[in-house]
């Protein structure tokens, strides 16, 4: 049997060698070793990790993945077929649901911008009438005032504070959706003492990503497109980039998806008026990624 290289089933299987070596601690992929201590792979390491990829794409967790390749590799394919389609269907579910939530949430915004554009321009101090989250403003302020917080003229521009998972799934970002009939989770101050007990979290994940090949070039050409022409601040252990507010939506489906194949990134968005704060962290050791996703702010 052939035998490859960690650089050499790298380049076949277009998946980076610092993923292979964070697959084999997870038990996802093996490798003998050679008398020097090199890692060594047979070639059906190569379609092991096609059908990781796959499924990584589909949203299923390593946990979920290490399960089903047992199964793959038993090479029954009803009992695969079986295994996949119940994890298929509740991801599915999800991503309708944060699909609505993100929905909601872009409404929100649209009605916020409009209220905001009809309000005169006046020289006097604000009144509860004429203020970004008055009363009837919209489902924006009906969201606000349902979390808590109230606010009034240029104050009120709110923040939506999340981290990791909690700010990319959406659930930061429904002021005034629904889920089934009830109100979405909203986040706003209380997203920060959210953020801060999961803070962390990514600082614990390994400094690896799942993507690879046409998949990272993808998520790299998406992310860019994303934050052109956002105004780069350095913040510790990463990066602030300022938006317009109208890329919220696209902006946290894209950490969401961040999330999924590199947790070590931290993301937190912050609603600023017009504006939109995302802030993005990762540690030291994966700091060159997050400038070779994100930029400098040199």
């Amino acid at each position: 049997m052939t035998s490859l290289m960690i650089s050499q089933l790298a380049e076949r299987s277009g998946v980076p060698a610092t993923t292979l070596r964070f697959y084999e601690s997870a038990g996802l992929l093996s490798a003998d070793r050679t008398p020097a201590g090199y890692r060594m792979y047979g070639e059906d390491a190569v379609d092991r990790l096609a059908f990781i990829g796959a499924a990584k794409h589909l949203g299923l967790a390593l946990g979920e993945i290490g399960e089903l390749v047992g199964v793959w590799e038993a090479g029954a394919c009803r009992d695969v077929k079986a295994g996949l389609r119940p994890r298929i269907s509740a991801r599915l579910a999800e991503a309708e649901s944060r699909a609505a939530e993100l929905a909601a949430f872009t409404a929100s915004l649209r009605g916020a911008l409009a209220h905001l554009d009809a309000l005169p321009d006046r020289a006097g101090r604000c009144d509860p009438g004429c203020g970004f989250l008055a009363p009837g403003a919209g489902s924006a302020a009906r969201g606000s005032s349902a979390s808590g917080s109230s606010a009034s003229g240029s104050s009120a521009s709110g923040s939506a504070a999340a981290s990791g998972g909690a700010a990319a799934s959406g659930r930061a970002a429904a002021s005034g959706g629904s889920r089934g009939g009830q109100p979405v989770d909203v986040v706003l101050s209380a997203g920060r003492r959210a953020a801060e007990r999961e803070a962390e979290r990514w600082r614990a994940a390994p400094v690896a990503c799942s993507l690879g090949g046409d998949g990272l070039r993808e998520r790299t050409d998406r992310w860019r497109e994303a934050v052109a022409g956002a105004t780069r601040t350095d913040v510790p252990e990463g990066l602030r980039l300022t938006l317009p507010v109208d890329r919220v939506a696209r902006i946290a489906e894209l950490a969401a998806a961040e999330q999924e194949c590199c947790p070590f990134f931290d993301f937190r968005l912050h609603l600023d008026g017009p504006y939109l704060h995302l802030e993005v962290r990762a540690p030291a050791d994966g700091g060159a990624l997050l400038t070779d996703l994100f930029g400098s702010a040199g």
